[in-house]
């Protein structure tokens, strides 16, 4: 999992509420567990005019022109602002696949799913809650400015606006050393690497019939 430290990125706006795992990532496409290949994908049935299957070439499907990450001023988006109970519905791990393979990094909305919120720290994507007063200037400064861009620093748990304000976030400290480390559950599982082979070469010694 790539570290997250620092991130200044051009920002797009979702301006909906209860975007479920299920418009993230469609059904479909769940067959693979790769954790990668999913960006083509994201929000399908939105950014699509047609129904998008496994393994299709996307580069030449017909794309709907009204859907924001379409729009040429969103692309290369690296933020993404959204609306309360982000990612509700299903527990699938897929939807914050979908989201850092397409490359976003960094969501911002008011609440989240808890288990879409727990998904997205464990493959490097970093979701901050924010007060939806804050994310009503986020929005209409992101609408009325191209090229709207934000500074998000873990670190120092801060998010720095074009204007100079700087927002202050929360985030669990665990899930914060791990994002700053690029530590997944296996990443965590391999710091402790020593003292598992260690454990395995005392249980041959005492429990040899174990490995005949």
């Amino acid at each position: 999992m790539n570290p997250f430290r620092k991130l200044d990125g051009l920002v797009a706006p979702m301006d909906r509420a209860n975007v479920d795992t299920d418009a993230i990532i469609p059904k479909q496409f769940l067959k693979s567990i790769k954790r990668s290949g999913f960006g083509p994908n994201l929000f399908d049935e939105w950014r699509y005019l047609d129904v998008g299957q496994p393994g299709q070439d996307a580069s030449g499907r017909p794309k709907n022109p009204d859907f924001v990450l379409n729009q040429p001023r969103y692309q290369g988006a690296q933020i993404l602002l959204a609306r309360d109970n982000f990612g509700c519905g299903s527990s699938r791990e897929h939807a914050p696949w979908a989201l850092e393979d397409f490359g976003f990094r960094v969501i911002l909305a008011p609440s989240f799913a808890d288990i879409f919120y727990n998904n997205c720290f464990k493959n490097g994507l970093l979701p901050i809650k924010l007060a939806a007063s804050e994310m009503d200037a986020l929005f209409a400064q992101c609408l009325g400015t191209a090229g709207y861009r934000l500074m998000v620093d873990l670190e120092a748990r801060t998010i720095t606006r074009p204007d100079g304000k700087v927002i202050s976030f929360d985030v669990d400290a665990f899930r914060r050393e791990c994002l700053l480390n690029g530590w997944d559950d296996i990443g965590l599982t391999l710091r402790h690497a020593d003292k598992i082979r260690e454990f395995e070469a005392r249980r041959r010694i005492d429990q040899p019939w174990l490995f005949a």
